[in-house]
């Protein structure tokens, strides 16, 4: 006999997203202190924009492996810590481009401009933060109730576009040694994957379900007597 698991009371889905918050906040805290400490190596800028960047990336991940978690696990108190871990992407997101345009451009924005347009990986990853602005603006009940449960979807489901743009991002900027970005590519397949493999399993048992019977509406039914 199979049961349900039991999902987890409001107090200790609060402290496991107290955890959770710590827990997310531990890389940035770790370059802040190694900043401090003048710990980042020889050149602290680059450590700082290349791990910044590489935890967008894993938060993006960690985010879209929530929905295949719960489903393998049965965990749907799981789905309650999926905004938290999108908007440490997108916090995670922001402090990579501040970095970049303030500690190593030093908000030169002609410059800033040019090497955009210059330099493809870097367009991609503007492009991807771009896309993501939206998502962390309408992560809130108000703006589900405001756009709408299918429009609100609709629109969150960009998060797997930006999800490429963000390995092809880091693809490009290696450019040499691409085994890194080659694990990031393959674990995003994979979460794809699942999602696609799972909607064409739904997509045939709605075909293989017999039509629904249309109901007598405004029509009499006469019973004709025959000879028993």
């Amino acid at each position: 006999m199979t049961t349900t698991p039991r999902m987890p009371g409001r107090v200790w889905i609060g402290w496991i997203k107290a955890v959770l918050f710590a827990l997310c906040l531990l890389p940035a805290l770790r370059l802040a202190l190694g900043w401090q400490d003048d710990a980042l190596g020889a050149n602290p800028i680059e450590t700082i924009t290349r791990a910044s960047g590489e935890w967008t990336l894993n938060f993006l991940l960690i985010t879209l492996a929530v929905t295949p978690l719960r489903r393998l696990s049965g965990l749907n108190w799981l789905l309650r810590l999926r905004r938290m871990l999108g908007l440490f992407a997108f916090a995670y997101g922001c402090a990579h481009l501040a970095t970049y345009l303030w500690l190593d451009q030093f908000f030169d924005w002609p410059a800033i401009a040019h090497d955009i347009l210059k330099r493809p990986f870097i367009t991609v990853g503007f492009a991807a933060l771009v896309l993501m602005t939206p998502l962390a603006l309408t992560s809130n009940a108000w703006s589900i109730r405001h756009l709408g449960g299918r429009r609100w979807q609709a629109l969150h489901r960009s998060v797997y576009g930006i999800a490429i743009l963000g390995v092809v991002h880091y693809w490009w900027l290696v450019k040499a040694d691409v085994r890194e970005p080659m694990l990031y590519a393959f674990a995003l397949a994979w979460l794809l994957g699942m999602r696609a493999w799972w909607r064409e399993q739904e997509r045939r048992r709605q075909q293989s379900m017999p039509p629904p019977v249309p109901p007598f509406k405004g029509r009499v039914i006469r019973i004709v007597p025959t000879d028993k």
